[in-house]
């Protein structure tokens, strides 16, 4: 049987003082204290919802919604975008609601999904489940601080992706042989498709024109968590085949292995998803599991 809320002995030299967490390790008083409730909803910067995680037929939507949540003196937060991530809102996204804690559960009163009732529960040190009872739907959420929050760029690669206009070339090898992608200069990605343009450098969004339009495939690398590769199938070329490499939350690499070739593209137009509006409330996260491909990366650092 899952126990409500984390152990006195997770919380011990956390955020907690010392007199405090010796009364703490009494399980009858953590069934019973919404105070303690809303300390461990506050012992980490950010809850990170691993979406794949989620059991039940259920939906919360705006967790459904967000990478993290944040719960700080009442207030709710959410990232709901990767890009931005750890950093907008000082790292915690933007303020989406209220909560309230009772025993072993938060009511969160969400500004355009209204009021919800979550069970709270314990899965490790680091890892809270929070569970909609009247769907029987639990989401499993991931602790960490603003300061060592970096990895989600690679598990969530295909938002990353598809979270800007367009990824414009800002740079290309000198080494590596010519080949047809060098004349693309603007790639964009929807959930299905890609579009690439040979536009020159700097052609504002609204301008560019779309030379073609094909399929894309993101791939996981067998025992590499810091390398995904990317498929793009043209027409006149064949599956092109790169690997992909994520420099920042604006920025990625390309290395293109049949010439060597390194390229670098940087996001614009930023899609922001807000708490209201049509983006927000189409924009939700499912479940994802990219294929894997038994590569060996190529790439020289």
């Amino acid at each position: 049987m899952k126990a409500k809320l984390l152990l006195g002995c997770i919380l011990i030299g956390t955020i907690l003082t010392s007199c405090y967490t010796e009364v703490l390790i009494e399980d009858d008083f953590i069934e019973d204290s919404a105070f303690n409730t809303d300390q461990v909803l506050r012992s980490h910067d950010l809850w990170y919802v691993d979406i794949n995680a989620t059991t039940g037929n259920g939906e919360v939507p705006f967790l459904q919604r967000a990478f993290t949540v944040s719960f700080v003196n009442g207030t709710v937060y959410a990232n709901n975008n990767i890009v931005g991530i750890g950093k907008t809102g000082n790292g915690l996204g933007i303020d989406v609601g209220y909560y309230s804690t009772l025993r072993g559960t938060v009511e969160i009163d969400h500004d355009i999904d209204g009021l919800w009732g979550l069970d709270v529960y314990a899965v490790n040190s680091n890892t809270i489940e929070l569970r909609d009872p009247r769907s029987n739907t639990s989401y499993f959420l991931n602790g960490y601080q603003t300061n060592n929050f970096d990895f989600v760029f690679y598990d969530n690669i295909n938002y990353l992706l598809q979270e800007y206009d367009a990824w414009e070339k800002v740079f290309t090898s000198q080494e590596g042989a010519l080949n047809d992608f060098d004349d693309e200069n603007f790639l964009q990605f929807s959930p299905s498709v890609f579009r690439s343009s040979i536009d020159g450098i700097g052609t504002p969004i609204s301008n560019l024109q779309w030379d073609f339009e094909g399929k894309y495939r993101v791939y996981d690398i067998e025992n590499d968590e810091t390398l995904k590769t990317l498929t793009l199938a043209y027409d006149f070329m064949g599956n092109d085949y790169f690997e992909l490499y994520v420099i920042n939350d604006s920025t990625i690499e390309l290395y293109h292995p049949d010439s060597e070739t390194v390229y670098e593209f940087r996001g614009r137009g930023y899609k922001e998803y807000l708490k209201s509006g049509k983006n927000s409330i189409d924009k939700k996260r499912q479940k994802t599991s990219n294929p894997i491909m038994k590569v060996k990366r190529s790439r020289k650092k």
